[in-house]
């Protein structure tokens, strides 16, 4: 049985954030806010033990879940009259935490470049155990910038927190988004080359809390996110697209990709690119979700998942229900049936009738205090390889690949839900192989049709999988493939604001102090800018 706190409000709207617990890091390495000179393997532990890529409240409750997951619809949210209106608050936060180290992320751009500083400053010999360590922070970096490219456009990037090493107090100019993802794809694929002719060390594996310093998981995470930015680009640079992706896929061993070795019962623990929670960490997301965005959304659930009988319904909501006087005694009597609330429902139906509709799964999702940060699954890579078969190859390739992803979405969902250990949760086993082949072969989620039938359902049940862990993402791959098909109520939005936008406006903070610089992408700076990789 599981566990669910039943609330009776429909949003309790509660503005703290959560302090990480960082205790176990900083026994082990350099705080570089408290240490008086950091060292580069410290920097690089502190840029990975990030907080936009762990399972952490503040992430999940003001940004996934109030943005790109409603811009999405992986999250669902009241059906307000400001609900495809950006918060500017929220939206500043993300952009701070990437730039610098003072707020609910990890600042991985700031700590990247004082790594860089110290890493000049070292003699050759050090310098040559450290590098790798700078090659994987590179990749980090680059995972991390391409979102804020996907968000906002061009962003500052190659002037950005220099002053550590020239000393001089300089705002940084806004570089042009299609020449930073040129940029990246070339930074990725030398990284990646690196990886595979270079042995790890202790320095290395020390301080890496992601990988534990395994350069063939790392040549694997550096393949798979240039796979991920290649296809990305590919509506509108098709050429270069297509030519580096079926390179890549025409020679697994000099590109392995995080792929789960093309099989669906696979481990995503050891397959996976996922940041683990610390030890001693006894956080979950139950406030984050609780607080109004917990409830099953309308496409996922109604139109994707039911009507094919998806093996990942049971570990990705719970029936719900209500909770009414039996003999004079508070009973909660569970729904029969999953189902999400319809998402054309007014803020007043959504409160009145929300028992009576499915929500996210209490194991899995809400009191999972081993629920990792999700980089990149295995699922990903071979949805990516799917599009890229049908598109440019063989369909029959890109049919294998795309039942590997369902295949192993359901082994990555069931294997979250089972790492929720004790305090009364009983784990769902993962269904038998036969029941997931029917799924898989013969529902509506099954790989046939028209070629465009095929690559529709790639891009829907990719966006299934990505769900609310991973909305940035889901938000991407709609705006760049239009799937799913979504409707989004548009009756009594506030004027400007009746349909989601397609990028993030500047946070106000960005445009005052960089003022100067804004100028040059002020005129892109709207909220129906199109990204330069959307068609």
């Amino acid at each position: 049985m599981k566990k669910l706190i039943i609330k009776t409000s429909f949003l309790l709207i509660a503005i703290t954030a959560t302090v990480g617990c960082k205790k176990e890091l900083e026994d082990k390495f350099n705080n570089p806010e408290q240490a008086k000179e950091a060292s580069t393997a410290g920097l690089f532990t502190a840029m990975l033990n990030n907080d936009r890529v762990a399972a952490k409240y503040w992430n999940v409750r003001t940004f996934l879940s109030q943005m790109p997951g409603v811009y999405a619809q992986t999250a669902y949210i009241s059906n307000s009259n400001s609900v495809y209106q950006q918060n500017d608050g929220y939206a500043q936060n993300y952009w701070d935490d990437f730039y610098s180290t003072n707020g609910n992320g990890s600042g991985v751009m700031a700590l990247y470049r004082a790594m860089e500083v110290k890493f000049n400053s070292l003699p050759a010999s050090e310098q040559a155990t450290q590098r790798i360590i700078m090659q994987a922070a590179k990749v980090v970096l680059i995972e991390q910038a391409a979102k804020m490219v996907d968000l906002w456009g061009d962003i500052p990037y190659s002037e950005a927190g220099n002053l550590p090493s020239n000393n001089t107090i300089k705002n940084p100019k806004y570089d042009e988004q299609k020449a930073l993802y040129n940029t990246f794809l070339t930074d990725l694929a030398s990284a990646a080359a690196y990886f595979k002719s270079n042995a790890s060390n202790a320095a290395f594996s020390k301080s890496d809390i992601l990988l534990s310093g395994n350069v063939d998981k790392w040549a694997r995470y550096a393949n798979s996110l240039r796979l991920r930015l290649l296809m990305r680009i590919s509506k509108t640079d098709e050429a270069t697209a297509k030519t580096a992706i079926m390179q890549m896929l025409g020679d697994n061993a000099a590109y392995p990709l995080v792929d789960g070795g093309n099989v669906g019962q696979y481990n995503p623990a050891i397959s996976d690119i996922l940041l683990q929670p610390l030890t001693n960490s006894t956080s979950d997301l139950h406030d984050a979700f609780l607080e109004g965005s917990f409830y099953a959304t309308d496409y996922m659930l109604n139109t994707v998942m039911l009507p094919a009988n998806d093996p990942r319904i049971p570990v990705v909501y719970d029936k719900f229900g209500r909770t009414i006087k039996i003999n004079g005694k508070d009973t909660f009597v569970p729904n029969t049936t999953y189902k999400a609330m319809p998402v054309t429902f007014t803020t007043t139906e959504q409160e009145n009738s929300f028992p009576d509709y499915s929500v996210l799964d209490s194991a899995t999702f809400l009191y999972n205090q081993k629920l990792p940060g999700i980089v990149i699954t295995a699922s990903e890579v071979n949805f990516l390889k799917a599009e890229a078969y049908e598109r440019w190859g063989s369909t029959t390739d890109a049919k294998t690949a795309y039942d590997n992803a369902l295949k192993q979405s359901v082994t990555f969902y069931y294997y979250l839900n089972n790492l929720n250990q004790g305090r009364g949760y009983v784990n769902v086993t993962a269904p038998p192989s036969t029941t997931v082949d029917i799924w898989v072969g013969t529902s509506s989620a099954t790989y046939s049709g028209s070629s465009s039938d095929k690559l529709a359902k790639i891009y829907t049940q990719k966006w299934a999988h990505f769900g609310v862990l991973q909305s940035t993402e889901a938000w991407s791959e709609y705006r760049r493939t239009g799937f799913p098909v979504l409707t989004f109520p548009s009756n009594g939005k506030l004027s400007g604001f009746d349909s989601p936008p397609t990028r993030l406006i500047y946070p106000a903070k960005e445009k005052t102090l960089n003022s100067a610089n804004y100028q040059s992408v002020q005129a892109k700076d709207t909220r129906k800018t199109k990204i330069f990789w959307m068609p």
